[in-house]
Order: structure tokens, then C-alpha cells, then sequence
């Protein structure tokens, strides 16, 4: 076989698995219909911007390395700052990730703002919209800087030329599926163009100690399009998360190496951008009502942050041979499981009822801490009693119905009490800490306020 001969082969556009036949199914991810053709030319020759932005071969003694502890740049952007670890580390390369249409242009716009008001460079390159469209966007946004450079290309090798020209602090690509390499045989948006892009800018950022903010398009599950090994590449991956239909945001950490993945962001999207909220709890509970039937309040931990959010439960007889069961902000399959355990343990019949349970304001709870007041508020509308507007329930529950111990739960209970929380349903297990935790805030007359449950059937005892 000549070393030069032209192969057929077929790549999976999910997660980037290659094979030598069409197969209807990827062998690696599972998913139908994504492997498609692609010609496998000879390869070329090494592409010159790669070798232009190569770290130097020779070894060098780790005592001889010098580096600056201060050298973060701070955006002045609470919800974003914090995230990062600090600031932006320069020479880094950051990855964001996030739905069509939940603001990651929006955002990074505003983060080039933030950069280019104190006097740092910004070069923003676009393959989905022109200048005209970004200006359009920038004057929504009240962003009229003449530190910020905007380019219309998808050509890789002359973004970085055009970059090595302006110099700028930060580089900006939006998005990498737009973005080309010439010597690639591979068409714009395949896993090999997104591989070989990436590592190009990645070379140019530790080279030339620029930072580069990356926007990916995601899957229809939620993931970042194109081959893993893109994640492994970049040195942060954010995931920018909400309901469209809703003004809440969550930047999340997937991957840091300069600081912690526990942090997050929270936003509002308003007309004029993203803002950071300050009270995320306040802002979840704005509109709360009086006790009704079917509402409960659970301390969810986002990042190192406790938020109050409100769960709230339906209950109606269905005409239906198999009932619906839909559940929003919270996981399908452990609202099944909290309705199993509740007829099975208590007694208490969903079998024949459309079941709903909705987190209000759009956010999405992520853990099992908030299965107490999902149940409490399945019980409530059940059996048509309001829950106190007072009252918090925390603790996760068990298949055979006993309500086992949270993590962090003194920050939890201090955000419930600065918001007017003064009756608290907690895991027995959790008695010890949570009375150390009252002690040392100097916080009498717990007695009536704090009741300690071992199962659920305590809980109904106490409220029903």
C-alpha cells in the first residue's frame, strides 16, 4: 500500500471516534447516525503557525523558573472573578460552553468591556456574525471601547497574525466550530479542524502569554461538540446554564487548574446584559406567597454558596391509564423515586394521580439534600395542608424511607436565618453539628424551632 494513498474513513461528530466502515451506531458514545464520511488525505505538512508558537524543547530547571504570584487580571466582576480563582491568569486558555441563546456572546462581550476599560487590549474574532452584528450587540450592552478590536474570519493563521500585530491582552473566538485550519483536509467543524485549531491557539497563548476565550456550541445533551480531547486541552471549562425562559443564570466550573471547580457564578439576564446577583436567595423567593398547599423551601448548595429555593409539588386524579409524572428544575427519576418510597413506606397513593414538581425561578437542583422538601411538598398537596412559610426542610431520603445527613449544613442554616427562617426540619444525623453550629452563633430556643426526624414517617407525624 503507498504510503500516499487516499483512505475513506468515518468520524463520529459527538465525540470524535473514527472506524473504517458507516456503522448506524458509535461504538464509543452510543449515539445513531453521527459517524460521518470523511476523505483521510496524505498528511500534509506540519502547519507553520504550530511551529510557529511552540514552547521551547530545551529542559529548564525548575529553581530557574521565575514567575510572578500577582500577575491575575481582575475583571471587577464579582460573579466572574470569583470563578476564575481570581482574575484571569494571562497565557491561559478558557473554554465556555452553554445552550444557543443563553448569552455566552453576550457575556464574553461584556468581559471584553470590563478588560478593555482598564486599558488592556481586546481582540474579539467572530466566524458567526459580522461587525456590523457585533456592533449591534455592543450598543445594547453600552460597550463602545477603542481598546477592543472586533474581526470578521474564520482563517486561524490570520486571526494569530492579526493578533501578533495588535497585541492584545485577550483573544477572543467565537466560535471554534466556525474556525479553519488551510492545511487541514478536514471541512470547518469536524472533530480534526476543532482539534488542530484549539492546540494552534493553545501554542499561541502559552507563547506569547495572551489569553484566549474560547465558545464551543454544545449537543442536545448538553455537552461540548466536537472531541473530548478538547476539554483536556484548554486550562478552564465553563458551562453557562439556565432557562431561556427565565432570567436566571449559572456559570459552572467544570475544570480550573488555577482555582477551585466548587465555584460558581449566578446572573440575571436583563436588557443590557448579564448582571451578578448579590442575593440569589432573595431573588428565587421574590414571589412567594402566603402557606400554600404544595410549596416548601430547601438550602441548596451551588458551588460554596447556599441557595433558598422554592419546590413546588401538583397533584391531580388522572384520566390517563398511565398517570404523568413531569418534573422541572429537579431529576425525573428522583422524583420517581421519592413517590415509590412515599407509597411504599407511607402509605401515601400517587399510583392513579399527574404528578408535577417544578423549582421555581428556573433553578436546577443538582443534589439529594433538597429530597426532604420535595416529599414535604408531595405530602402537602396530597393532603391539601400549606407548609408554615416559615419552615425549611433539609435531608436526603432513603429507599427505605429514612432521612440520612447533609453536607455543609451550617452555611445553610445561616443564609435560611438571614432570610427569615425560623422553623427548621434537619436529619437526626446531623443533631450534633447543627447544635454546635447554634451554640457558637449564640441562637437560644432552639427547641421549638429545630426538630430532628430519623424517617419520614416523622415528618408526617409532625406536619400532617
Amino acid at each position: 500500500m503507498g504510503a500516499n494513498k487516499i483512505r475513506t474513513k468515518y468520524v463520529c461528530s459527538n465525540c470524535g471516534a473514527e472506524t473504517l466502515k458507516w456503522m448506524g451506531r458509535c461504538p464509543q458514545c452510543g449515539e445513531w447516525n453521527t459517524l460521518e464520511e470523511q476523505v483521510e488525505a496524505p498528511v500534509p505538512k506540519r502547519i507553520a503557525v504550530s511551529e510557529d508558537y511552540l514552547t521551547p524543547s530545551r529542559p529548564q530547571k525548575l529553581s530557574s523558573i521565575q514567575y510572578n504570584g500577582n500577575e491575575r487580571i481582575l475583571l471587577k466582576m464579582t460573579e466572574i472573578d470569583r470563578p476564575l480563582g481570581g482574575g484571569i491568569v494571562p497565557g491561559s486558555v478558557i473554554l465556555w460552553g452553554g445552550e444557543p441563546g443563553i448569552g455566552k456572546s453576550t457575556l464574553i462581550l461584556q468581559i471584553c468591556h470590563a478588560l478593555a476599560s482598564q486599558g488592556q487590549g481586546v481582540l474579539y474574532c467572530s466566524g458567526e456574525e459580522s461587525e456590523i452584528q457585533i456592533k449591534l450587540r455592543a450598543e445594547r450592552l453600552h460597550v463602545n471601547d477603542d481598546n477592543c478590536f472586533i474581526y470578521a474570519g474564520s482563517n486561524i493563521e490570520s486571526i494569530l497574525k492579526e493578533a501578533e500585530t495588535i497585541k492584545p491582552s485577550m483573544l477572543v473566538i467565537d466560535s471554534i466550530q466556525t474556525m479553519y485550519l488551510s492545511g487541514v483536509e478536514s471541512p470547518m467543524g469536524s472533530p480534526a479542524q476543532i482539534r488542530d485549531c484549539t492546540s494552534a491557539l493553545v501554542r499561541f497563548a502559552k507563547k506569547m502569554n495572551v489569553s484566549v476565550m474560547i465558545i464551543g456550541h454544545v449537543t442536545k445533551e448538553g455537552n461540548l461538540a466536537g472531541p473530548r480531547i478538547l476539554e483536556h486541552m484548554v486550562d478552564v471549562v465553563f458551562y453557562l446554564e439556565g432557562d431561556r425562559s427565565y432570567q436566571f443564570r449559572v456559570l459552572r466550573t467544570v475544570k480550573n487548574r488555577f482555582g477551585s471547580t466548587s465555584e460558581s457564578g449566578l446572573f440575571i439576564m436583563e436588557g443590557n446584559g448579564l448582571r451578578g446577583i448579590e442575593d440569589p436567595s432573595g431573588y428565587l423567593l421574590r414571589n412567594r406567597t402566603a402557606s400554600t398547599p404544595g410549596s416548601t423551601v430547601a438550602a441548596c448548595m451551588e458551588g460554596l454558596r447556599p441557595v433558598l429555593v422554592e419546590i413546588q409539588a401538583l397533584s391531580v386524579h388522572s384520566v390517563l391509564a398511565i398517570p404523568r409524572r413531569i418534573a422541572a428544575g429537579c431529576d425525573y427519576n428522583r422524583m420517581i423515586i421519592l413517590l415509590a418510597v412515599l407509597e411504599k413506606r407511607n402509605h401515601i397513593h400517587f399510583s392513579t394521580d399527574d404528578v408535577y414538581l417544578n423549582v421555581a425561578g428556573g433553578f436546577k437542583i443538582r443534589e439529594t439534600a433538597a429530597d426532604l422538601a420535595m416529599a414535604v411538598s408531595l405530602i402537602s398537596v396530597k393532603k391539601d395542608t400549606p407548609i408554615p412559610k416559615d419552615l425549611m426542610a433539609l435531608g436526603e431520603i432513603g429507599l427505605t424511607g429514612e432521612i440520612m445527613a447533609v453536607s455543609k449544613i451550617g452555611p445553610r442554616l445561616k443564609e435560611a436565618m438571614k432570610m427569615g427562617f425560623n422553623h427548621f426540619i434537619l436529619p437526626d444525623a446531623n443533631r450534633k453539628e447543627v447544635l454546635d453550629f447554634f451554640q457558637s452563633n449564640n441562637w437560644g430556643n432552639i427547641e421549638n424551632s429545630i426538630r430532628f426526624v430519623k424517617k419520614l414517617q416523622d415528618v408526617i407525624d409532625i406536619l400532617f
